[in-house]
């Protein structure tokens, strides 16, 4: 059944009936597994991945490499769960390395996106340092390239 969740992964608008013809599973098991991992939460929402810069948004998006003091009865997940409830925050993971929590953030501006650092992020008690790296543009989003390859048109010379 793992095959039919890869399957919504990569197109969340396959139907019961074309992920069964991909399968060759019934339709009707199909339909009653994705309700089931709909009910259970495995399937959190159907996404659209949507390249922003083509239809025009002037978002800003930053990535804030954050690095935690932990305090007695505080832990990563308190914290994180803290961070991630800010509106701006559109990820927020625990993550090994330099720093503790690894946030994609968005914003109108970079100023905003600073002053959400500023004024959000960085007082928390727990936060003991953060990195702010603006995305400057997007290669490859949720498994899908954004970019696309113009065609060559100069004429091929030889000698």
């Amino acid at each position: 059944m793992r095959e039919v969740l890869e399957l919504l992964e990569k197109d969340a608008r396959m139907t019961p009936e074309e992920i069964a013809e991909q399968t060759g599973l019934q339709v009707k098991a199909v339909a009653d597994f994705i309700k089931e991992m709909e009910i259970r939460g495995v399937i959190k929402r159907y996404k659209t991945v949507i390249d922003w810069e083509k239809f025009g948004d002037e978002s800003v998006y930053a990535i804030i490499e954050v690095q935690i003091s932990l305090e007695r009865n505080i832990g990563y997940d308190a914290i994180a769960e803290r961070i991630a409830k800010f509106p701006e925050v559109v990820t927020c993971m625990l993550v090994s390395g330099d720093h503790d929590l690894h946030l994609v953030v968005k914003g109108k501006t970079m100023k905003d996106v600073a002053f959400f650092v500023a004024e959000k992020i960085s007082p928390l008690g727990q936060v003991q340092h953060t990195a702010t790296h603006f995305m400057l543009r997007s290669y490859k989003s949720e498994g899908e390239i954004m970019f696309e390859r113009e065609e060559d048109t100069r004429l091929v010379i030889h000698p």
